[in-house]
């Protein structure tokens, strides 16, 4: 393919489904040029032809290789007029279970994939989101980062750890004129929530299900803002709020069976 025009590009990782999947038809819909890259052949194939060879760029990639990792955004880069606009770290797995009952290799894989691969990925990314005006390296957390979801502890950790990178590289790259921000959803409907999570969710407030566009609309909204976190919906920011003032009511109220 022979590099686009002057269009806007984004780099996601897990594109394939979920959030990922939302995100670039969202930014294709934008006539953004989108980067999508997944480990899973058959849904990258299908999101490539919805969106197109003129609107896009696929690969297949697994996170946790860093050289292919490099290779791919150096690819992608070039086809996309030598800019980077938005990277959007948001590959990402779970793992749900008791801590103490996870298989070690099981533990691993949800630390090298959720926080060591995107430190790589980011890592490898900085100096083209330098050469880029007004660029933005954005991340997938979660509301897991707002206080660690028993069941989910190795997922929480990442997500925290990701929290604490965006802050911190957040105030490293505002000299070079890169922002640095991640978005903080609730429950989305994505393939990793089980049917029976879905039923018995509310219908309203901070832990009503919300679409994956809606993610994708907020990762838009980031671009034009300047934020570090993004929540969705924004009442999780509530949450947050109460789990940094009071952590004990939270563990307190989920060690007596409450849900959130």
């Amino acid at each position: 393919m022979s590099n686009v025009d002057d269009r806007k590009s984004i780099f996601i990782t897990g594109a394939a489904s979920g959030i990922g999947r939302a995100t670039a038809q969202y930014f294709a819909e934008k006539n953004w040029f989108v980067g999508a890259c997944d480990i899973n052949e058959d849904s990258l194939a299908s999101l490539a032809a919805e969106i197109g060879p003129d609107k896009g760029h696929f690969a297949l990639l697994d996170v946790t290789d860093r050289v292919a990792v490099a290779e791919t955004l150096a690819t992608f880069v070039a086809v996309a007029g030598d800019r980077l606009d938005i990277l959007f770290n948001n590959a990402g797995i779970d793992a749900k279970g008791s801590f103490e009952e996870m298989e070690w290799d099981r533990i691993m894989a949800v630390v090298n994939v959720n926080f060591i691969a995107g430190l790589g990925l980011i890592h490898t990314a900085i100096p083209h989101l330098r050469k880029t005006k007004g660029s933005l390296c954005m991340s997938t957390c979660s509301a897991s980062a707002t206080f660690g979801a028993g069941g989910m502890a190795v997922y929480s950790a990442t997500k925290h750890a990701i929290k604490g990178l965006t802050e911190a590289l957040a105030t490293e790259l505002a000299p070079h004129g890169v922002r640095v921000s991640d978005v903080l959803p609730g429950i989305i409907e994505t393939g990793m929530l089980p049917d029976e999570v879905k039923a018995m969710l509310p219908k309203e407030g901070m832990w009503r299900m919300m679409p994956a566009r809606a993610v994708a609309e907020t990762v838009w909204a980031a671009y034009q803002g300047d934020k570090v976190h993004y929540y969705v919906p924004d009442e999780l920011i509530d949450y947050d709020l109460e789990a940094t003032r009071t952590p004990e009511a939270i563990r307190d109220r989920r060690a007596a069976g409450q849900p959130f």
